[in-house]
C-alpha cells in the first residue's frame, strides 16, 4: 500500500535479483520520496525487445523533477550508486543462474509507456542531463544515453517523420 503523500513506484524484478540488490533500489526510491512496491517476475521467455534487469514504473516527469531537485543531496547519489552497484552485485552473485550484469534498469512511465534505459556504466553527466530532459519530445522511446554524442536519444523517435 502507498504511503500518504508519496508517489507510487512499481518495481518488476527479474527472479535472479537478490533481495539485497532489490533493496539498493527500493532504498534509493524511498529516499527520493517514492513509495516502492516490488513484484518478482517469474522465469519466462524474453519476448520484449528491451530485456531488462529491473523495470521501475513511475511517473517519469515527477521522478526526474524530484531527482533534479535533490541532485545535490545524498538521495541522488544513492540512486546513481544503486544502478551501478546492481552490475557489480550481479557479477559476483553465487546463484546457479545469476542475472546478466549487462542488462539495464529501465524506468517506465505508466501513463505514456515511455521507457528510459539506465545502463550501469552511465557517466555522472548523463544523470545530470536526464534531470532536465524534455520528455514531451519523445513518443516512442526507449531513451538511451549515447556515449559518443554525450546525449540522450531515442532512435525510433528520430526516425519518425516530423509534422
Amino acid at each position: 500500500m502507498s504511503e500518504p503523500g508519496r508517489m507510487r513506484a512499481d518495481l518488476v524484478v527479474d527472479h535472479r535479483i537478490t533481495r539485497e540488490q532489490e533493496q539498493l533500489l527500493t532504498d534509493a526510491l524511498t529516499a527520493l520520496g517514492f513509495a516502492p512496491s516490488t513484484r518478482v517476475l517469474q522465469p519466462r521467455r524474453v519476448v520484449d525487445p528491451l530485456p531488462w534487469l529491473i523495470l521501475v514504473s513511475l511517473p517519469l516527469h515527477a521522478f526526474l523533477t524530484t531527482v533534479g531537485n535533490k541532485a545535490a543531496e545524498a538521495a541522488y547519489h544513492r540512486l546513481q550508486n544503486a544502478v551501478r552497484n546492481l552490475r557489480a552485485s550481479s557479477a559476483t552473485a553465487t546463484a546457479a543462474t545469476p542475472p546478466d550484469p549487462s542488462r539495464p534498469v529501465v524506468l517506465q512511465d505508466p501513463a505514456t509507456g515511455l521507457r528510459i534505459v539506465l545502463d550501469p556504466d552511465l557517466p555522472h553527466a548523463a544523470y545530470q542531463q536526464l534531470m532536465s530532459l524534455d520528455l514531451t519530445r519523445y513518443h516512442l522511446g526507449p531513451l538511451h544515453y549515447d556515449h559518443t554524442r554525450s546525449r540522450w536519444r531515442s532512435p525510433l523517435d528520430e526516425a519518425q517523420p516530423t509534422d
